[in-house]
């Protein structure tokens, strides 16, 4: 059952076109809870990004209406939204200090003094650089930078934060450190969150739910688990993680299972989200890390027979990699628990995996 704050932001059939003809949103209908971490994940040119500065006030709405708290917000100005935004390039002012790009908001909402103080020094403590608020933007790094970027958008208590592809400009590792500040924060603050990612692992790693998008459409809107072992559909399924796409044809359904004909012949089993029919086309995706190079113990469901190509050491695991009788290439990703097998190219192997591992997705459309 439903209440307000399960709706707390709403996308109601929200379209986009800059041209009147082509729709770079084709359709956008979303809500979200209060207090959740939402993530707009999806390739360039996706409208990910057309939906998040519609919210913010920064694009206008083609059609459809744009929700806060029940409130309509479609024609009240950015700066009346009370909505925080972090983006990729920091947006901090060279000239001023940490402190006073703190301040800025603050005083331009004409806060009192003392406060606009109490405030500053709450934030910085917060991102944890409080012997920080003399410094000037050119003399932090890249992930300080970022920490009062974060600090700012949350000064003057927004409803809302937005963070369009915040973390986009720092290096590995200063990435999963902010990921890690970012959730500290959500969690500390409860600040509804709507992030705008193309980073898959970073949107597994941050959300409560993930949007995912193509050409203007929601593909599928889950829970990172959810997205990533029941993707609706083959673009969700390639888009979210390493796949395996293998083609079939559905032979017939067999209780909770589909029997499928590989292109080599070989007929296995599968399971579906997808409302296939008897003869149709369609992909059996299986996660890497789901299949397996056979040995006398191994007890799987199917089997399918393989030719080894090559090999990558990647240190904690092995990525092997194989060709099917249909000339099919497929990635399986072993821990490399110094029993891993060794091949020569062109050496024969078995490949297995359970039935509840392979998942029947009906073919993309060209």
């Amino acid at each position: 059952m439903s209440t307000d704050s399960d709706k707390y932001v709403q996308f109601k059939k929200v379209k986009k076109s800059y041209d009147q003809s082509n729709l770079v949103v084709k359709e956008f209908n979303l809500d979200i809870r209060k207090g959740e971490f939402v993530t707009l994940l999806g390739p360039s040119g996706s409208g990910k990004t057309t939906c998040l500065m519609m919210l913010a006030g920064f694009e206008d709405v083609t059609s459809g209406e744009i929700l806060v708290n029940g409130e309509p917000i479609t024609d009240v100005a950015p700066y009346n939204r009370n909505i925080g935004m972090v983006f990729q390039h920091y947006a901090l002012f060279p000239h001023m200090s940490v402190a006073e790009n703190l301040a800025y908001p603050l005083n331009v909402r004409k806060i009192a003094e003392v406060e606009v103080k109490r405030r500053v020094a709450d934030s910085l403590a917060l991102v944890e650089l409080e012997e920080f608020g003399d410094r000037y933007p050119a003399q932090l790094s890249g992930g300080q930078k970022q920490r009062v970027a974060l600090a700012r958008s949350l000064i003057f208590e927004p409803s809302i934060v937005l963070m369009d592809e915040p973390l986009g400009a720092l290096d590995k590792n200063l990435r999963e450190q902010m990921q890690f500040e970012i959730k500290r924060l959500h969690e500390k603050i409860g600040f509804t969150a709507i992030y705008v990612t193309h980073d898959q692992t970073e949107a597994l790693t941050m959300s409560d739910r993930i949007a995912v998008f193509n050409e203007g459409v929601v593909q599928q809107c889950a829970s990172p688990d959810t997205l990533y072992e029941e993707p609706a559909n083959a673009f969700v399924a390639d888009f979210i993680g390493e796949n395996n796409n293998i083609p079939a044809k559905v032979i017939e359904p067999n209780g909770n299972y589909f029997e499928l004909l590989l292109g080599d012949k070989t007929r296995i089993r599968a399971i579906s989200n997808n409302d296939l029919q008897t003869g149709q086309e369609c992909i059996l995706t299986i996660r890497p890390e789901n299949l397996f190079i056979a040995t006398p113990a191994s007890e799987n469901d199917n089997s399918i027979k393989a030719t080894f190509i090559t090999q990558l050491y990647v240190g904690d695991f092995i990525r092997y990699f194989f060709k099917l009788g249909d000339k099919t290439e497929v990635l399986v990703k072993a821990l490399n628990d110094h029993q891993a097998p060794h091949f020569k190219p062109g050496e024969k192997a078995t490949l297995t995996w359970f039935a509840t591992a392979g998942l029947a997705l009906e073919k993309p459309s060209k």
